[in-house]
């Protein structure tokens, strides 16, 4: 036992399903780089079990993940879940190099979500094989405001161009009716039924032998690979390296330095969405905590 044990929860709910629960709901489960190390230990265990057919993620609270955690430091005196060489770019190469590695698992991978699924969170659920959401899920990356491109890009790829755009150029988010109709999600549920639902999608996973779904699920990604998907988020990360240099981001930086919380409320209250929306209890969800949102 370490005492980040319990920033992510592991429970076998029925046979042959590996269910993770990330445990920072204070927080909206913003991911630190302890509670990246903690998941991929996890998730790794569960891989190599025999037993688990089916693995889901979920996050504890009012949200599925909020964000990488903006509040804790990311430089060589913290364990990053993944080495990357800690110079221009090494932030994006890592957490991208964490998503790669969901995806050659042989296990398939379903992300629950609920609540906020912002920025780092949205690389998660797109790191899973399969997205089930809330129907009022919040899924965006309001990054784009005023940081950077995604460290993922993910967009082009699940939401098509013209989408894409509009939602990095924006950063606004889509509810979770509007993200399975885009692409991101399979398929959106009332939240307090998603629990269930997920667990239904994932008994009919686990019917599948080991062997035949770690067989059906190279041959997707194969086939994603064939068209270009890694190299394609690999460039938009070098790309996302440039734009941490831009003024603008420089500037933006500064000021999340000094408060995160206020540096992220002057950032959003210009679009009265997330934790400036007009109404903080509405059906957008919670406050944003301190994640990269």
């Amino acid at each position: 036992m370490t005492e980040f044990d319990d920033l992510v929860l592991a429970e076998d709910p029925e046979p042959g399903i590996r269910r993770l629960t990330l445990n920072r709901p204070e927080k909206r489960n913003a991911m630190s780089n302890e509670l990246r190390t903690r998941l991929f230990d996890l998730l790794r265990a569960a891989d190599a079990d025999r037993d688990v057919r089916v693995i889901i993620i979920r996050g504890a609270g009012k949200a599925f993940c909020a964000g990488y955690d903006l509040g804790r430091p990311r430089d060589t005196s913290t364990t990053l879940s993944h080495h990357s060489a800690i110079n221009d770019g090494y932030w994006a190469r890592h957490v991208v190099a964490g998503w790669f590695e969901m995806w050659d698992y042989a296990t398939p991978i379903i992300a629950q979500v609920h609540g906020f699924c912002l920025a780092g969170g949205t690389e998660l659920a797109t790191a899973a094989d399969l997205v089930y959401v809330a129907e009022d899920a919040q899924i965006g990356y309001p990054a784009t405001r005023l940081i950077s491109p995604p460290d993922m890009c993910w967009q082009p790829w699940l939401l098509g161009m013209r989408r894409a755009m509009e939602a990095v150029l924006t950063g606004d988010p889509l509810s979770g009716i509007e993200a399975v109709t885009a692409g991101f999600a399979n398929r959106a549920y009332p939240a307090e039924q998603l629990d269930e639902k997920v667990l239904a999608h994932a008994r009919r996973v686990a019917k599948i032998p080991r062997d035949i779904q770690a067989t059906n699920k190279r041959a997707i990604h194969r086939s994603m690979e064939a068209m270009g998907i890694r190299n394609g988020i690999r460039a938009a990360a070098d790309i996302q390296a440039v734009a941490l240099r831009t003024r603008s981001s420089t500037q933006y930086m500064a000021e999340l330095a000094q408060g995160v919380t206020q540096a992220l409320t002057a950032r959003d209250a210009p679009f009265g969405d997330y934790r400036t929306a007009s109404d903080a209890t509405n059906d957008k969800g919670p406050p944003i905590p301190n994640g990269r949102a």
